[in-house]
């Protein structure tokens, strides 16, 4: 019997040890290695299976030229850049892998969170360039971390990792996530907010850890952001639609930002010329100092990234098996 074809579209290159160890029994595995949409053309149109990171979207377009396709696995969480709709229409599978980065990227965003808080990436910053004020008071004026607030928004996996680190450093943790059954604040310890409003009006720091949805897209923005107290701190490990980039550069500019860190943008790799990359990068601007730019790095660790594999590779092995898969999204 011939075996099935199974194309990881993006990010993963050759060696495919881990994905062979799962499918090589069953399917040919290939790496398309592909950066855009563009170059998936006549290359994966008779595959059975396509393993997908966050490079390429995977659209109707795309799946109508492929009469072959039972399943997409989303090797991560977010699943935000296939269409899903149109997959179920078609009787193609969409999974994803909820659980692969969870511990790694709350302690991405806690990393984040205390190196603005402490004044660290600021002082560093200020100090290699060179200064004769080798003194506390380059990070003038800082506050005790115990008793400030830190707010969550989406208490999923990575919400929750993240509420229990953020706790754990004295924080006082509120979240807010629509879709959280009451008594999840009982149990964590935690408050909720009833609305966006009133989670931001008391944060010192706020985290991002939902989807990205049409109501979740443009979350933080110019209007929202201005809901935060001045000198709060800004973290987002999600998706990069979730925040404004340019609410992040006023926030910045205006104060009303201590500081920032992100880890995912709405175009990646970012446009050099975008006036936050440009600020960033600008030693005369204070995002030079306040803002932690990571290149969609925070779910790595070895571990973490052996994980989205082998576990992206059993989903597509038990769909295309015929058998029960756990993380069917569609």
């Amino acid at each position: 019997m011939s075996k099935f074809l199974v194309c990881i579209t993006d990010y993963i290159h050759e060696p495919l040890d881990i994905e062979r160890q799962v499918l090589g029994d069953i399917a040919e595995v290939q790496a398309v290695g592909a950066t855009s949409n563009a170059e998936l053309v006549g290359r994966v149109e008779q595959a059975d299976a396509l393993m997908v990171y966050h490079f390429v979207s995977i659209d109707r377009e795309l799946m109508r030229r492929m009469p072959r396709l039972k399943v997409v696995a989303r090797c991560g969480a977010g699943f935000d850049n296939i269409d899903v709709a149109f997959a179920r229409e078609q009787g193609i599978a969409v999974t994803n892998v909820p659980d692969y980065g969870t511990e790694d990227v709350a302690d991405a965003a806690l990393a984040m969170a205390l190196s603005l808080a402490r004044g660290t990436h600021r002082m560093a910053h200020i100090c290699q360039r060179g200064t004769d004020n080798w003194s506390y008071e380059l990070a003038v004026p800082l506050r005790r971390i115990r008793g400030q607030v830190f707010g969550i928004i989406g208490l999923g996996r990575i919400g929750t990792a993240t509420a229990l680190r953020a706790k754990a450093f004295g924080y006082d943790v509120v979240f807010l996530d629509p879709h959280v059954g009451d008594g999840m604040d009982k149990a964590l310890g935690i408050r909720r907010a009833a609305d966006l409003e009133e989670l931001l009006r008391q944060c010192h720091v706020v985290s991002c850890h939902c989807l990205l949805s049409e109501q979740t897209r443009h979350l933080i923005n110019p209007q929202t952001i201005q809901w935060l107290p001045p000198g709060s701190i800004l973290i987002n490990t999600a998706r990069g639609a979730v925040v404004d980039a340019m609410a992040v550069l006023q926030g910045l500019e205006s104060g009303r930002l201590l500081g920032a860190g992100i880890d995912v943008l709405e175009q990646e790799p970012p446009d050099p010329e975008h006036p936050l990359i440009r600020a960033w990068r600008d030693p005369n601007h204070p995002a030079f100092e306040r803002l932690i730019l990571t290149p969609h790095a925070a779910f790595y660790t070895e571990e973490g990234l052996a994980d989205m594999r082998r576990k992206g590779s059993q989903n597509v092995r038990q769909v295309l098996l015929g058998q029960p898969c756990r993380n069917i999204v569609n």
